[in-house]
């Protein structure tokens, strides 16, 4: 090879070495920054709420004025924030949060939205696991003709499946005629959790929200596994609100109820689950390690379509409105196309 050769791919060699480094130099704190902050701290004290814009779910805390415009906040003031709750809690900006409540309280009138106006997002968009639970109350067993559980019966969704207060469900017709709805009081967990004891389970439950495990009957009992009939698009509504755990208290003394076109079709108490919310957490993170912004589906009551008799059965179907509570969690409604 001609040295002037050798020399210029030396030279060209030690730029692109000298390059990549000052690259990596320079980005990598910002990245290390982003995936490990100096603090990891749950929120506390709050209702947070994801607002739909056109670039994406953007985090909302609501306060006696309105809904704080969390970016917005943070902007005028000047201080980091987290851009939804799946930031929040992946990442533990708790305390970044908090700083921003605090900065915002005398804040302008600008800052704060009226929830009417505002749009909402589901409540998390992104978790690495959705975990299910099935007949976890009593009647509902009972209803289902569906022997009591030694154990939690485990199952799962999607991400596809995640949907929002005031939004719709596109019933896969082509595919499935037996809908139904399963009011659910869900767990959002803030803390990595793996192998933890029944007494400490809760500690790492980061909030609460209600939910619905909207179901297609015909394709949960198509097999012997109900994933099928669980996830598809947009069978995860959860809604509005996301509340801490230290507003809620005891998750297992919680009114759930469920109203269809206005008709009460479930009212119970979170205080009948076979396993409660303590239970549930245990056992799952025994199986597998539960991480920050995954949420939990805790089962739903009796009263549900599936549990009628065969002559009563009237599926959902579309042009239907569900409207579901979870007491101390906000009232979710979604309309059926």
């Amino acid at each position: 090879m001609p040295a002037d050769r050798r020399s210029f791919l030396k030279t060209t060699a030690a730029s692109l070495a000298s390059a990549t480094a000052t690259s990596f130099a320079t980005t990598a704190p910002l990245e290390a920054q982003r995936s490990t902050p100096a603090t990891f701290e749950m929120p506390r004290n709050m209702t947070l709420l994801n607002m739909r814009t056109a670039a994406g779910p953007r985090l909302g805390v609501k306060l006696q004025k309105g809904i704080l415009d969390v970016a917005a906040a943070a902007a005028m003031y000047k201080l980091p924030a987290p851009v939804d709750t799946d930031d929040l809690l992946q990442r533990g900006l708790g305390g970044q949060l908090a700083k921003v409540v605090a900065a915002a309280a005398d804040g302008p009138a600008r800052l704060y939205l009226q929830e009417s106006a505002v749009q909402h997002a589901p409540l998390v968009t992104r978790p690495e696991k959705i975990i299910m639970m099935g007949f976890n109350y009593r009647r509902h067993a009972a209803e289902t003709n569906t022997p009591i559980p030694g154990n939690p019966t485990l199952f799962n969704k999607f991400n596809n499946a995640l949907n929002h207060h005031g939004g719709t469900i596109a019933l896969p017709t082509a595919t499935a005629k037996h809908f139904d709805y399963e009011v659910e009081l869900v767990m959002v967990f803030g803390r990595e959790c793996r192998n933890v004891s029944e007494a400490d389970a809760l500690n790492y439950v980061a909030g609460y929200c209600t939910g619905n495990d909207f179901s297609a009957r015909d394709m949960q009992y198509l097999t012997s596994q109900f994933m099928i009939g669980k996830t598809f698009d947009g069978f995860a509504p959860l809604g509005p609100h996301l509340v801490t755990s230290d507003i809620v208290g005891d998750p297992n003394n919680l009114r759930l109820e469920c109203r269809v076109n206005g008709e009460q079709r479930q009212d119970w108490n979170t205080n009948d689950m076979i396993f409660n919310c303590r239970q549930m957490v245990s056992f799952a993170s025994r199986m597998m390690t539960i991480k920050p912004g995954d949420i939990f589906f805790t089962g739903t009551p009796h009263g549900v379509v599936f549990g009628k008799p065969k002559a009563e059965q009237v599926w959902l179907k579309p042009g239907d409105r569900v409207a579901c509570s979870v007491e101390k969690l906000g009232e979710l409604a979604f309309s059926l196309t």
